[in-house]
Parts: structure tokens; sequence; C-alpha cells
């Protein structure tokens, strides 16, 4: 199997858990769809349709600090400009830092421009901050088929009665096209895993 794999860093980053309302709980590992993103903007694949199929493995190294911020957010309550008057608002969020994340993409079409991407960057056209999630979760450092002999992470792993509902695809209009999946944490030796480990995440944008 011509899989790849990656180790991604961030310094600050911040993944909302969902219906976090008045106090803004994150995550503590970033969701498959904001991986996905992730990938195509460090291609510079625009249409997030393009490679809907791919498979993907996640699992955080260490664990990250999270720290609780003040930040004004923005929210439409009148007919000002976002961010104006009452359109926004102070509030609480948590914030994760130091974060390490071991990806693994399945061979596919993605998988290789990937590959292209890191031996020729100049070939690719983007535009923007490198980020995982908020744009201001920016990637510090990104190693393509990293060291990794005796490391231990976090896996991410599809289990219908896992406690972690995180988003696999994201309906950016409504919430009605989210697509949803159950997970668990497990501890586990990293490295690409075989093609019937069930650790795998299929990007799908339609539910079952």
């Amino acid at each position: 199997m011509d899989s790849i794999a990656l180790l991604i860093s961030v310094p600050i980053c911040s993944f909302r858990k969902p219906y976090a309302r008045e106090f803004f709980e994150t995550e503590r590992i970033p969701p498959p769809a904001t991986v996905y993103g992730f990938l195509l903007s460090l291609v510079g694949e625009e249409d997030r349709h393009a490679y809907v199929g791919t498979r993907l493995a996640l699992a955080v190294m260490g664990e990250p600090s999270v720290s609780t911020i003040l930040r004004t957010t923005w929210r439409i309550k009148s007919k000002l400009p976002p961010g104006i008057g009452n359109n926004k608002k102070p509030d609480y969020q948590e914030v994760l830092t130091g974060l390490q994340i071991y990806v693994c993409v399945g061979d596919c079409e993605l998988t290789h421009r990937i590959r292209d991407s890191v031996k020729s960057p100049e070939g690719i056209s983007r535009y923007g901050g490198l980020s995982l999630g908020e744009s201001r979760d920016l990637v510090d450092d990104l190693t393509y088929d990293p060291d990794i002999d005796d490391k231990i992470g976090e896996w991410l792993v599809p289990d219908d009665k896992g406690r972690h509902p995180l988003p696999i695809w994201v309906d950016h209009v409504g919430s009605k096209g989210t697509v949803w999946g159950q997970f668990k944490v497990s501890e586990g030796n990293l490295g690409v895993p075989q093609s019937d480990d069930p650790k795998w995440i299929v990007i799908n944008e339609l539910n079952n």
C-alpha cells in the first residue's frame, strides 16, 4: 500500500466541541474533517469534493496543554455588520498549545499530490498561511515520512460506542449535511496502519 505519513506541529489551536456556546470547549484531537481540509490546503486544492473517499488515520503525540482565554467572538444579532455593536461579545475559549499529530493518508490521488508538494513545493499554487482549522491556528512544522521508531500515540479510532462525536464532513451552509462519526481514543505504536486496520477513517460527504 503506497500510503504516506506526516508529522504536524501546531503551537496553538482549538477544535470547538459541538453545541459549545457560552464557553467554547475544545476537542483534544482534531476532527477528521479539519485534517482533510488541512491536506487540501497543503496541496492547493480549492474543491473539497475532489478527494471524497480519502482514507485517513491520525494520532496525537504526547499531551498538549489546555488553556482558557477571553476573546471577542462575532455573532449576528442586528443588521449591523459582523463585529460591530451587539454583533460581537466576549467569550471564554479553550485552546491547545504544543499539539503534535501523526497523520497517515491511504493510497489515492491525494497521496500523490501531497508527495509532489513535498518534492516540488514551488509547483504548488496556494494562498494564505497553512493552518489546522481556524486561520490563526498556523502550522509551525511539517515533516514528511517522519522517524517514529518506538513512539506511542493516541489514535482516533472509529467506534459506534465511542465517546467522541466528531465531524467527518462539514456542511458550511447549515448543519443538515454535516456527517458525524463516533470515535474512541486508543493508545498504540505509531506507523502507517495495514489496509484492513480499523484506525482508517473514510472522508465521506453522505450520511450512511
